[in-house]
């Protein structure tokens, strides 16, 4: 393709705000959100090949549904406060995992669902987790990472 010689109307969106197909399940707004195994989204759980994408930014039942009938708005590249099962401050900056759709904490449960960054500590059943633009790995691929520029984004937060 050749170099513009005119301007051009280039299509952009808004990268920490996604839609993905829904799972045959009922996700509720502000629910930690994952995909499963086949790519549909689901409120979040410690189960097996999840892996969290962000937050939902809306309520979907598709539970009468075929997975992929509804689409699903979710957020990521933002801090989020939800509740944690026992957790301190000196777990500041380490990496959190899902407990359910409403709740982390710093231990692993059977299959280490993580779902992102303790950034603020609040209380041993509260604190703001971070979850990157886009969510993060499965568990069991590698250690969660974030690129630089998620973690100049962490070091704003937390100044």
């Amino acid at each position: 393709m050749a170099a513009l010689t005119v301007d051009r109307n280039t299509q952009s969106r808004e990268a920490n705000l996604k839609e993905y197909p829904v799972a045959a399940s009922k996700i509720f707004k502000g629910s930690i959100v994952a995909l499963n195994d086949a790519g549909f989204a689901k409120a979040a759980a410690d189960a097996a090949n999840d892996r969290v994408i962000g937050v939902a930014d809306e309520f979907v039942d598709n539970s009468a549904g075929a997975a992929g009938d509804k689409k699903i708005r979710v957020v990521s590249g933002r801090a989020f406060k939800f509740a944690a099962t026992a957790i301190t401050q000196a777990l500041v900056g380490d990496v959190m995992y899902v407990v359910d759709d409403q709740t982390f904490d710093d231990a692993k449960g059977t299959n280490g669902v993580p779902c992102g960054r303790l950034i603020d500590f609040v209380s041993t059943t509260e604190g703001w987790i971070y979850i990157p633009s886009g969510g993060l790995r499965k568990a069991g691929i590698a250690d969660v990472t974030f690129s630089a520029n998620e973690v100049a984004m962490l070091d704003d937060t937390l100044s």
